[in-house]
């Protein structure tokens, strides 16, 4: 690093997002004493590896934040993405099924569940998911 100013160094310059993320609490319990991850911790890192592609990475982490936080559907909903960009796609259905099941209005959850059947080869079972979505989001056919 050849700036004095620290605030000028991009942290996506050779250095992993999650470690930013992780690095910030090394100290917080004083030298030498391992600090405990929160949930709050592992999913603000488990956003950082999703947004730097690191699709199963992320799945790891956020299927600790599900586990721990089943009731969330934003944490849920991140590890069905997670799963549908790694190609884990039973694993993606089934988080998602389990979010329209929790929250019917959930219209993103439709979209990709549609979308997750169609990539599985399953167009006709999408169309009812992609439909609901399209009409979550104002998309609807005008009749002539």
């Amino acid at each position: 690093m050849t700036t004095e100013n620290l605030n000028e160094y991009l942290a996506d310059d050779g250095v992993a997002p999650d470690r930013w993320a992780s690095a910030l609490h090394l100290f917080d319990n004083g030298p030498g004493v391992p600090h405990e991850e929160s949930t709050a911790e592992r999913w603000e890192r488990a956003r950082l590896l999703f947004d730097a592609k690191d699709y199963i990475g992320a799945a790891r982490l956020l299927d600790a934040v599900v586990e721990e936080a089943p009731e969330q559907t934003g944490p849920r909903l991140l590890l069905a993405r997670a799963y549908y960009h790694s190609a884990q796609l039973k694993r993606a259905e089934g988080e998602l099924r389990e979010i329209v099941e929790r929250d019917p209005v959930e219209h993103y959850a439709h979209l990709m569940l549609g979308r997750t059947l169609q990539r599985q080869g399953r167009r006709e079972e999408a169309e009812p998911w992609l439909r609901m979505a399209a009409a979550f989001a104002g998309d609807l056919p005008v009749d002539d």
